[in-house]
C-alpha cells in the first residue's frame, strides 16, 4: 500500500515542501470554518501553503491553486511521508507570533509542589493590607512562603509600587508571590520571581489557606479588596452581571454560539456578538459568504472580509451551536461528570488578524472593549472601499460650537463619529449621604484593620448623564481669531445627524490620585427607549456672528536652544516611579501639554532601550513643506510603521497630520511628534483629505472628551455625504456589554442581546437565556432606531 501510494505523489512530489523555520502550519482550524481534526470531515492541509481546510472548502483551495496534496488529520493520522511527519511536529500557526502575543498561555511553576511555607502563624485579615515596608496599599503581594505583604513595582501588573516584593526576593530568595486583590474562588494571579513570569500554582488554595484565606469564601469587590461571605452581603458586580446563582437555560441554534475565551479576548467576543446581531452587518458578510469565498486571496487567513464571513457564519448557522444528544448525557452521568455542555468557537485565526501590528489588542493583556469596538470600525472602514460598509449604521455627524467668551462671536464645525460619550457626574447621585456614610466607615475601619462596611454603589439618574453632555464645557487654552489672542472659549456639542445605530458609552473609567485607571462604581437607570431628539443641532443662529477663518501664528523653535519644560508635570510622573529623564523627554516631546498626555507617552516609549537617558534636543533642519495637498507632504513615498501612527493617534492626534508627520520625518516617532507641534494642521489640508480617511475612528485612551475623529467638516458638507444616515432620534435598547473589575486592564466582559423578545447572556462559550438583565451595571449601550417613527 505504501508503494502504490509513494507511485502516486511521484508526479506531485516538485509541489510538496517540508515546513521550514517561519512557515505558519494551519492544522488546527479551517481557514473558511471553524472545522478542525476533531470535526466529523476532519481537516485537510495543503502539503505546499500548509493552510488547512474542511471538507467543505478544501475543493475551493485546489480549484484556485491547483495544488493536489493535501495531509488529511481526523483523531487518528497515518503518518506517510518526512513531509507529513515535520507538518505534524510543527508548531501551531499561532505560536509564531511574538513572545508577548495573546496565544502565550501561563505555565505551572517549579516551586508549586514543593514549597515549603514557614509556621509564623500569620494569618491575613480580609482587608486593610498595606505594604510591610512602605505605606502602600495598592499592588501589593503576598508572599506564599513567610506570608509578608509587600508591594510590587510600578507597572508591575499596571499598578503602582516600590518594588518592596522584589527586594524581599532577593533577600530571601522566596519565590512565589500571589496578588492579594486577585483572588476568587475561581484561583488568583501569581507570580514567579524566580522563573521571571506569572504562572500557575495548582495549589493554591492549600498555599492561602496555610495564612487563613479561604478561597471558596472569598468574592472580589468594586473596591479591589476581599471580604468573606459573612461580611459581604450586597451581591457583588461580578454575581448581579453574570447572573450568579440563577439557573439559566441554555439556548441553542443560529444566533446563540458561544466564543471560547482564548485568554483576556472577552472584549473581542463581546463586541462581535453585538455587531453580528446587527442586520446590516449580517447581510454584507453572511450574506455574501460565498461570493467573499470564491474570490478570497490566495492566503485567506490574511483576509479581513474571509475572516468576518467565516466569524459571522459561526455564530449565526447554528452548526456550533447543538444541544447535547441523549447518549453524550448518559455518558456523562455515568462518569459523574455531567455538566452542561456549551459547544462554541474560537476566532484564535480572526483574533490574530484583527489585532495584528497594534501594541495592545496583540498581547494576552484586557483591554477597554469601547477602544476595541473603535479599532474594529477603523478595520472595516479600510476594508470596505468599493463595497458595502455596514459600519455606516453607527456613523453620524456631531456639530461643535465654539464661542469667545470675551468678543461673543462663534464658530460652528462638524465632525464623524461612532459612539456617543456619556459623563457620569457622581456628584448627581440620588443616594450622596449614604455614599458620604458609607465612606466614612470605610476609613475608619482600613485604620483600625477591620473588616469594611457593605458596600455603597452611586445611584445616578440617566437624565443626569445628558445632561452633563449637553452642558457648555470650558475650552483649555482657546486662542480667539476675533482677539488674534488666547481667550475664554466655551463648546457645545450637538448632533447634526442622527445614526440607525446609535451606541452610548457610560464613562465609568477614569485615573485615580496616583494615576492608574479605576472605574466608578455606579448604577444608571438606563432606559428601554431613548429619544435624542431635543439634541438635534440647529445651526448658526440670528444675530451670531461668525469668529474671522484665521489661524494662530505658527511659532518654530530656535534652533537647539533648550526647551521650556512644566518642572510641575515632570515631578508629577517622577513620582509615580518613572526615571527624571524619560518624565522630562515625556513633557517635552507631547508640548507641555501636560501629565496625562506625557504619562500616554511613557505607556508608548518606556520598552524603548534609550527611555531613561537624557533629553537630547535634535537640530531643527526641516524646511517648511507645501501644504497645498497631500501628494507633496512628504518628501517619503513609503507608508509609516501602522504601530507608529497608533501611538500618535492615540495622543489625539487626526490620522491623516500623524501619518504626514512621520512622512515627514523619515518615520521617526519623537521627531514627527516634534513636528506636528511646529506644524499645525491647516484649513486647506484638511479640505484635501479624502472622505475614507477622515472618517476614520481614533481609538481614545481615557478620553475625557466625546471626540473620536478629527475630522472636521463644513455645515454644509456634512450631511450630503451618502454615508451619513440620518432620521429621527428615537431608539430602542437590544444590546449591552457590561464590564466586571476595577480597571480596564483586568477583570471581564459579557454582553446581553435581545432576541426574539427575550434577552440572551453570553458570557464567552456559554449562551443562556437572561432572568434577571442587570441594564444598569452595563458599559456599552446599543440603541436600534424606532421603525414606527
Amino acid at each position: 500500500m505504501a508503494t502504490d501510494l509513494g507511485e502516486l505523489l511521484v508526479p506531485y512530489m516538485p509541489t510538496i515542501r517540508v515546513p521550514r523555520s517561519g512557515d505558519r502550519v494551519y492544522k488546527s482550524e479551517c481557514a473558511f470554518s471553524y472545522d478542525s481534526p476533531e470535526s466529523e470531515g476532519g481537516m485537510y492541509v495543503c502539503m505546499n501553503t500548509f493552510l488547512g481546510f474542511g471538507r467543505e472548502h478544501v475543493e475551493r483551495h485546489y480549484r484556485k491553486t491547483g495544488q493536489s496534496v493535501y495531509m488529511h488529520l481526523k483523531r487518528h493520522v497515518k503518518e506517510v511521508t518526512i513531509a507529513c511527519d515535520a507538518v505534524l511536529n510543527a508548531g501551531s500557526a499561532y505560536k509564531k507570533q511574538e513572545a508577548d502575543s495573546w496565544e502565550d498561555e501561563l505555565q505551572v511553576s517549579k516551586h508549586a509542589r514543593s514549597l515549603r511555607q514557614h509556621d509564623s502563624g500569620v494569618r491575613i485579615p480580609p482587608s486593610g493590607w498595606k505594604c510591610a515596608k512602605c505605606e502602600m496599599r495598592e499592588n501589593l503581594w503576598l508572599n506564599l512562603m513567610d506570608g509578608t505583604v509587600l508591594c510590587g513595582k510600578w507597572f508591575f501588573d499596571g499598578s503602582g509600587g516600590n518594588g518592596h516584593a522584589l527586594e524581599h526576593y532577593r533577600e530571601t530568595n522566596f519565590p512565589l508571590a500571589v496578588k492579594l486583590d486577585t483572588i476568587t474562588p475561581d484561583g488568583a494571579d501569581v507570580y514567579s520571581f524566580d522563573e521571571e513570569e506569572a504562572v500557575l500554582d495548582p495549589y493554591i488554595a492549600e498555599h492561602l489557606s496555610h495564612f487563613g484565606i479561604d478561597m471558596l469564601k472569598m468574592h472580589r469587590t468594586e473596591n479591589g479588596n476581599h471580604t468573606d461571605n459573612h461580611v459581604q452581603t450586597r451581591a457583588s458586580e461580578w454575581e448581579v452581571i453574570q447572573e450568579s446563582g440563577l439557573k439559566l437555560k441554555a439556548v441553542y441554534g443560529s444566533g446563540f454560539t458561544g466564543i471560547r475565551n482564548l485568554g483576556n479576548s472577552c472584549y473581542l467576543s463581546t463586541t462581535m456578538q453585538v455587531v453580528f446581531s446587527i442586520a446590516e452587518f449580517q447581510r454584507a458578510y453572511v450574506g455574501n459568504l460565498q461570493r467573499i469565498f470564491d474570490y478570497s486571496p490566495l492566503d485567506p487567513t490574511q483576509d479581513f472580509s474571509t475572516q468576518m464571513a467565516k466569524l459571522g457564519h459561526g455564530l449565526l448557522s447554528g452548526l456550533y451551536s447543538k444541544p447535547p444528544i441523549k447518549s453524550e448525557l448518559i455518558e456523562q452521568v455515568m462518569k459523574e461528570e455531567y455538566k452542561q455542555q456549551h459547544k462554541a468557537i474560537s476566532p484564535r485565526m480572526f483574533k490574530a488578524l484583527v489585532s495584528k501590528g497594534h501594541p495592545e489588542f496583540s498581547s494576552n493583556r484586557q483591554q477597554d472593549v469601547q477602544e476595541f469596538f473603535l479599532h474594529f470600525i477603523n478595520m472595516v472602514e479600510r476594508n470596505s472601499t468599493g463595497s458595502e460598509n455596514p459600519s455606516d449604521v453607527f456613523r453620524f455627524i456631531i456639530e461643535e460650537r465654539i464661542q469667545c467668551c470675551q468678543s461673543q462671536k462663534v464658530r460652528y464645525s462638524q465632525r464623524v463619529d461612532y459612539l456617543m460619550q456619556l459623563p457620569v457626574p457622581v456628584e448627581a447621585a440620588t443616594n450622596r449621604e449614604e455614599m458620604i456614610a458609607y465612606e466614612i466607615k470605610r476609613k475608619d475601619a482600613e485604620e483600625n484593620m477591620r473588616a469594611p462596611p457593605e458596600p455603597v454603589r452611586a445611584h445616578v439618574p440617566f437624565t443626569a448623564c445628558l445632561q452633563a453632555f449637553a452642558e457648555p464645557e470650558n475650552v483649555p487654552e482657546f486662542w480667539s481669531p476675533a482677539l488674534q489672542a488666547k481667550s475664554a472659549g466655551v463648546k457645545t456639542s450637538r448632533f447634526a445627524s442622527f445614526p440607525d445605530y446609535m451606541v452610548l458609552q457610560l464613562k465609568k473609567f477614569t485615573f485615580g490620585l496616583d494615576w492608574v485607571p479605576k472605574k466608578l462604581d455606579v448604577s444608571v437607570d438606563v432606559p428601554d427607549f431613548l429619544d435624542l431628539n431635543r439634541f438635534r443641532s440647529i445651526g448658526l443662529q440670528a444675530g451670531e456672528e461668525e469668529l474671522p477663518d484665521l489661524m494662530p501664528p505658527i511659532v518654530i523653535p530656535e534652533d537647539t536652544r533648550a526647551p521650556e519644560i512644566d518642572e510641575s508635570s515632570v515631578m508629577q510622573l517622577a513620582e509615580m516611579g518613572f526615571p527624571l529623564e524619560a518624565c522630562r523627554k515625556a513633557v517635552y516631546y507631547t508640548g507641555n501639554m501636560g501629565a496625562e498626555m506625557a504619562f500616554n507617552w511613557i505607556i508608548a516609549h518606556m520598552e524603548e532601550p534609550d527611555f531613561a537617558e537624557p533629553l537630547a534636543i535634535p537640530a531643527y533642519m526641516e524646511p517648511d513643506l507645501p501644504s497645498s495637498s497631500l501628494a507633496t507632504a512628504s518628501p517619503l513615498d513609503n507608508q509609516p510603521p501602522e504601530e507608529s501612527v497608533a501611538i500618535l493617534t492615540s495622543m489625539g492626534f487626526p490620522r491623516h497630520h500623524s501619518i504626514r508627520a512621520l512622512k515627514a520625518m523619515n518615520n521617526n516617532l519623537e521627531r514627527a511628534l516634534d513636528w506636528i507641534f511646529t506644524h499645525p494642521e491647516s484649513e486647506e489640508e484638511s479640505a484635501g483629505i479624502s472622505d475614507m480617511i477622515d472618517s476614520e475612528p481614533k481609538d481614545t485612551s481615557f478620553s475625557n472628551t466625546n471626540t473620536h475623529s478629527d475630522s472636521m467638516l463644513s455645515p454644509d458638507q456634512g450631511l450630503s455625504s451618502p454615508r451619513v444616515r440620518d432620521g429621527p432620534g428615537r431608539y430602542e435598547l437590544f444590546a449591552f456589554i457590561s464590564h466586571m473589575g476595577t480597571s480596564t486592564m483586568s477583570g471581564h466582559y459579557v454582553c446581553h442581546i435581545k432576541k426574539e423578545g427575550r434577552w440572551v447572556i453570553y458570557n464567552d462559550h456559554k449562551v443562556c437565556l437572561s432572568e434577571r438583565p442587570p441594564k444598569d451595571l452595563g458599559y456599552m449601550y446599543f440603541y436600534r432606531r424606532l421603525s414606527s417613527c
